[in-house]
């Protein structure tokens, strides 16, 4: 009987967990996605087209280029070197063997593979004007 109600607790308890880890990480997306959106539209300095294409990266990876940037502490021009360099150190240090956090781990992970898309956008970006250049 005792053994029967512990199982129940141990249940309940999991349930309890999992249903507040599920809440946090819908809430930090969706925190990010609004905080992504918000940086597109502020933005003037690009076209209308590549602003609709920063937001919809911004969407889908849950994060702004902007903030990508601040968390790697990367400044623009962007340089695959220097990102990739602050990614290894905050991503190790940030090791949840050596005392650091897994959150943080998960933000530094985002926010490169945000940077990574940003870069890849602009190089085929290049590539099509340079065959437009060379079509014309």
């Amino acid at each position: 009987m005792v053994l029967r109600s512990l199982i129940k607790v141990a249940i309940a308890a999991g349930e309890a967990v999992t249903k507040a880890f599920s809440k946090a990480v819908k809430e930090e997306m969706r925190a990010s996605q609004h905080a992504a959106s918000r940086q597109a539209a502020s933005s003037s300095k690009s076209s209308p087209n590549e602003e609709k294409e920063a937001t919809k990266a911004n969407a889908k990876m849950g994060i702004s280029l902007q903030e990508s940037m601040q968390i790697l502490d990367v400044k623009a021009p962007l340089d695959p070197e220097e990102i990739e360099k602050r990614f290894k150190h905050l991503f190790e240090a940030n090791d949840k063997t050596k005392g650091g956090s897994l959150y943080i781990q998960l933000k530094v992970f985002r926010a490169k593979e945000r940077i990574d898309a940003e870069l890849t956008r602009a190089a085929e970006a290049e590539q099509k004007k340079q065959e437009k250049e060379e079509n014309s």
